[in-house]
């Protein structure tokens, strides 16, 4: 079976928040990350069908749903959860949020790994919780933790961490060894983990695979919240669908706690998009994954002989999103030098790094658009 990654349909115009961003500007809005694709053809039918049922009201997930998501945690990760174990939620950030506010107090902190998806600092602190930042540092051409750096930032405060596995926005799949220490941290010093593998399904090296931190060890299992949803790999994040795994009662208990009277419920085209994208869309998924690296080594050659200054310090093992150095530009703006030549990117403060470091470009589109953008990007260079 063939997709097409060619031809999507045009996004301006529509309720796009990439494409709204620079509406009647002539600027490629590589920034947020959603791709420029349609979803999968399947999905797509069941949505269709279940519009055609022609009811909406208040939704529950259908057995069917409920199982196919537990079979596909058991077939693709090797990971035997129970039905009981997942809460629904209507976003993976309202996750993040919902986790500070159940597991840590106004004023207690929230580690984490920088830089960092933007809602890992802002999801504390909108709660009046600390966030705090650990960089990680580049060691023979790939990212890697600071493990010295991160006992040093444990205080008696310390109440949450923060894990983004893969990682949002170098691109990295931790491996087991450092999981394994991860959760050993943790453990030390009764933290509670969160862990956002959103991106699990996106792993570009075919060499690698994707481990569910909760099945590290029974004990890690006891204090890990794990967040995860169909959105990112199945191109369906307006439909607000997510859900958390969360093995041990109690503090399941807690987080639905959490929720209550504030968190939305999610929809009924939202679960009918969950149970089809993973029951239905793994031959799109591997056709995109396909497309998806092309893209990088497209980029990874323009880097290499077209886009000087612009470096891909470590490879990009996951996700649609490349995390660029721009620091040898000098450039105080990065962001709107390069919107004057028609790209818009992300900016790199909100990850938590100095601006005019870095920026992230989405390769979630089309060749053409792929290639367009670093035509403007060389232009944009060659201007400097």
């Amino acid at each position: 079976m063939s997709f097409d990654f060619t031809n999507p349909p045009g996004r301006l115009g529509t309720d796009s928040q990439k494409w709204q961003k620079y509406e009647g500007r002539d600027i490629l809005p590589m920034w947020v990350a959603d791709m420029d694709f349609k979803s999968p053809p399947a999905l797509l039918e069941a949505l269709h069908r279940r519009v055609d049922h022609g009811i909406f009201g208040y939704a529950r997930p259908a057995k069917s749903t409920i199982s196919t998501v537990v079979s596909a945690m058991a077939e693709r990760y090797g990971w035997q959860i129970e039905p009981s174990w997942l809460v629904w939620l209507p976003g993976l950030v309202v996750g993040l949020n919902v986790t500070a506010q159940a597991f840590a107090e106004p004023g207690e902190e929230v580690l984490t790994l920088t830089p960092i998806y933007p809602p890992f600092l802002s999801a504390p602190r909108n709660s009046r919780r600390v966030p705090v930042g650990v960089p990680c540092v580049l060691s023979a051409g790939r990212w890697e933790i600071d493990w010295a750096a991160l006992e040093k930032a444990v205080t008696p405060k310390t109440r949450l961490f923060f894990l983004c596995n893969p990682h949002n926005p170098i691109g990295r799949v931790w491996r087991r060894d450092e999981l394994e220490r991860l959760a050993d941290f943790c453990v030390r010093h009764n933290l509670v983990l969160c862990s956002d593998e959103i991106h699990c399904d996106l792993i570009l090296d075919p060499a690698l695979r994707h481990i569910a931190t909760a099945t590290l060890s029974p004990a890690i299992a006891a204090r890990t919240i794990t967040l995860m949803a169909p959105s990112k790999t199945y191109n369906v994040p307006g439909l607000g669908t997510s859900f958390a795994i969360i093995p041990d009662d109690a503090l399941r208990t807690k987080f639905i706690r959490a929720t209550a009277g504030i968190v939305a419920e999610v929809t009924t085209l939202g679960f009918a998009a969950c149970e089809s994208a993973y029951r239905d869309c793994e031959p799109w998924r591997q056709a995109m994954l396909e497309h998806l690296r092309g893209n990088r080594d497209r980029l990874v050659q323009a880097l290499a002989t077209e886009l000087p200054g612009m470096k891909l310090e470590a490879p990009l093992e996951a996700t649609y999103l490349a995390w660029l150095n721009v620091t040898a530009l000098q450039l105080t703006d990065p962001i709107a030098h390069f919107e004057k030549f028609g790209v818009g990117l992300s900016e790199c403060v909100p990850f938590g790094v100095a601006r005019g470091t870095y920026v992230r470009i989405n390769l979630g589109c089309t060749r053409a658009t792929l290639d367009e953008a670093i035509r403007r990007m060389k232009s944009a260079l060659a201007a400097l």
